[in-house]
């Protein structure tokens, strides 16, 4: 298989709440390829965030200048899973990851999210199993490693985060699927290459970007390093 398309979805954790649609706009006209939405609940993680009538809100603010539809990629570190799962599907999210163990019944609720017409992926924070994905991979259309503790944006990326990346991206080839592969947290333009090496395709974003006054310039220095 051809290595997938680089995709950097900034995250909307780290944008301004109080102009989020203009955010969306922004980002998207600076050159994002996705929106990431990371969806908290302050029982799986500690800390609240977007539920599904702000992605629904959003919706038509993610397009490009062309009106092309730019993915929401919706991240849900919620317990249970469910009955959110179906209402950001419903809302306009084009891809919904989740935590196993968040799930009683992980393979049902993939089915959930692929019947509702979205791609559905598995989220794995730093020091879970990946165990899971030896009886999922072939349902997946993601699989996203988390390079920092869910629940706060702004931390610091994990280094052995790198060692988990190869090793799904061994597991993703192996399996001959097309299934992205999705890394999150403290990624920069210092450490996005070393982590598309590790098997990468698709790097969330959060303060890296919004914490910057000029987006596309970081962009632009992400996509120049993946590109080296």
């Amino acid at each position: 298989m051809s290595a997938p398309t680089h995709r950097i979805a900034p995250s909307l954790l780290s944008a301004d709440f109080a102009r989020l649609g203009e955010e969306v706009r922004t980002v998207i006209a600076a050159g994002a390829d996705w929106i990431h939405f990371d969806v908290m609940d302050n029982h799986y993680v500690p800390n609240l965030s977007f539920g599904p009538m702000v992605c629904e809100a959003l919706r038509p603010h993610a397009v490009t200048a062309g009106g092309a539809r730019v993915p929401i990629d919706v991240h849900l570190m919620v317990e249970p899973v469910d009955a959110l799962a179906l209402a950001f599907a419903k809302a306009g999210a084009d891809l919904i990851s989740f935590h196993p163990d968040a799930s009683t019944h992980v393979d049902r609720t993939l089915q959930l999210i692929q019947g509702a017409g979205c791609k559905a992926g598995l989220v794995f924070n730093p020091a879970a199993s990946l165990d899971v994905l030896e009886w999922t991979i072939d349902k997946l259309d993601l699989v996203l490693l988390m390079s920092v503790n869910p629940g706060f944006g702004g931390q610091s990326f994990i280094p052995s985060t790198l060692r988990k990346l190869e090793r799904v991206r061994k597991l993703i080839d192996a399996s001959g699927r097309d299934i992205r592969l999705e890394v999150d947290g403290g990624i920069k333009t210092d450490n996005i290459r070393a982590a598309a090496d590790a098997g990468a395709d698709t790097f969330v974003a959060g303060s890296a970007i919004f914490g910057q006054p000029d987006y596309r310039a970081v962009i632009d220095a992400m996509r120049g390093r993946l590109a080296a």
